[in-house]
């Protein structure tokens, strides 16, 4: 199947006529063949955009989240459909691609309520017989740049507040999972859409990404990937002025207290770090353990890990899916011999699966390191993969100290039953999300996500804080007296 873009509400092949391959990383199958937009693509996607956003952002807000509940209807009676889809492309196991495909109907319902709501505030002028108040106006046009281990989830999280506040946008998916996109493009097809609200352009972040960033009728880019790339599109959007949104990557861990429930603290770290792969900007990488119940935590660990099973994530049985692509496990793997040369102890794993029946496919076998130092690279740099470092600590200040010495602050977790010390570590803990006697991961839309250091720059996807990116507040003054009156002039005591 070749794929096309989608600009003003039509199909459109991509100006340059070249493609590349995309691939089931479970079993290597061709599934599809991505556009590699240029330049000339994302201009004629901004130009429809543009013409698009003026006339989009006069429908009453609640005409315009009636589009989002027609779209959340199409994608729950779709949700089989579109979970099989993102895992033959993404990999994921068939059970968390329907939590994904479930996440963007969440938020589709979620931000349709907003059409409703979209507060602003009221409060009193200083001055007689004047009223003061303060609304949420669209941007205008913005730029989507999303990646490929939540192609779904994602995109609703940055796409649908777009929508519902009266913005138009053009969305650069990920090139190794454009089938989702193309699923999307197709939804928004169906329920009608206003041309030119939607737009998707495929291809590359140095082509399309690129010229997304620096097109100056792009007034937003909300962008989720490496903190590397971010850094580089938060410079060229203070060069241009542009608003920039960031969510890049983590290095989340687990605190495992001595009063623990240790059989519940294996089952949220096996889930943070191995579901998706580890592919997650929220997955557990390091456990963060005291002295005192070490040992058996890891032995815990081990034994569940035993009951991991690798494969084609359409298979129900299995646990742990492929990893997106080779260039993805060689940077996996290469944090073995990091580790092993840091004085790290491999403990299981740290393989790459290459005999029957993973032979077809891209799978690294779920990896536990122990004797892990705070300060060594694999504590310190974010791997995107199934490799967990245990860390032993004396305190509980230790701990939090430990826990909050990486670049990254994205998400946190502590397992105790002491009540002070979960007051003390919500406090502490210095991420963007908190988990109590939880893993790492499974954010729900009603909140803020993102985070904090080198994970964001202050905005967030999610909740009716993601409305924060794509609207501008504008002050309003009515003055019925009838006179000149000066504000801090005209109102002394």
């Amino acid at each position: 199947m070749r794929l096309a873009n989608y600009i003003n509400g039509k199909w459109q092949e991509n100006i340059a006529a070249n493609y590349a391959t995309v691939v089931n990383p479970a079993t290597g199958e061709e599934l599809s063949q991505v556009p590699l937009s240029t330049e000339i693509d994302v201009e004629l996607a901004v130009k429809a955009a543009k013409a698009a956003q003026k006339k989009w952002a006069k429908v009453p807000a609640p005409k315009r989240a009636d589009y989002l509940y027609e779209i959340g209807r199409l994608m729950k009676q779709k949700k089989e459909q579109l979970a099989q889809v993102l895992t033959k492309e993404m990999g994921k196991v068939i059970e968390e691609a329907r939590g994904e495909v479930q996440e963007g109907i969440d938020m589709a319902y979620y931000m349709a309520g907003e059409g409703r709501r979209l507060f602003g505030e009221t409060t009193p002028s200083e001055l007689a017989d004047k009223f003061a108040m303060s609304v949420r106006s669209p941007i205008g046009v913005v730029g989507l740049i999303t990646p490929w281990n939540f192609p779904v989830a994602i995109a609703t999280w940055k796409s649908f507040p777009a929508i519902v506040a009266g913005n138009t946008f053009l969305w650069k998916p990920a090139t190794e999972t454009p089938m989702m996109a193309y699923e999307m493009a197709k939804i928004f097809d169906e329920v009608k859409l206003p041309e030119g609200v939607a737009n998707i352009v495929f291809g590359s972040g140095s082509e399309v990404g690129t010229a997304m960033v620096e097109h100056q009728d792009i007034s937003v880019i909300s962008f989720t990937g490496s903190t590397e790339t971010g850094r580089k599109v938060a410079e060229a959007g203070g060069r241009n002025l542009k608003k920039v949104s960031l969510e890049m990557g983590g290095k989340n861990a687990v605190i495992v207290m001595e009063d623990a429930n240790l059989e519940l603290a294996v089952e949220g770290i096996l889930w943070s770090a191995f579901g998706t792969a580890g592919q997650r900007c929220t997955a557990c990488s390091r456990v963060i353990v005291h002295k005192d119940v070490k040992e058996d935590l890891q032995n815990r660990l081990l034994e569940k890990m035993k009951t991991l099973t690798i494969g084609d994530g359409l298979d129900e049985s299995v646990k742990v899916g492929p990893v997106i692509n080779q260039k993805a496990i060689e940077k996996i793997h290469s944090y073995i011999s990091i580790g092993q040369e840091e004085g790290a102890t491999l403990l299981v794993g740290g393989e790459i699966l290459t005999h029957a029946p993973y032979d077809k496919g891209n799978y690294y076998a779920p990896t536990l390191f122990t004797d892990v130092a705070p300060d060594m690279r694999i504590a310190q740099e974010e791997i995107f993969g199934p490799v967990v470092s245990i860390i032993e600590v004396a305190s509980f200040e230790e701990a939090i100290e430990v826990n909050n010495s990486v670049i990254y602050g994205l998400s946190s977790s502590i397992y105790t039953t002491d009540v002070n010390r979960v007051f003390k570590a919500q406090r502490d803990l210095d991420t963007g999300i908190v988990y109590i006697n939880a893993g790492t991961t499974g954010a729900e839309i009603h909140l803020p996500f993102g985070g904090t250091k080198g994970t964001g720059n202050g905005h967030r996807d999610s909740g009716v804080a993601a409305l924060d990116v794509f609207t501008e507040w504008k002050s309003i003054y009515v003055d019925y007296s009838g006179k000149l009156q000066r504000a801090q002039i005209d109102n002394e005591i």
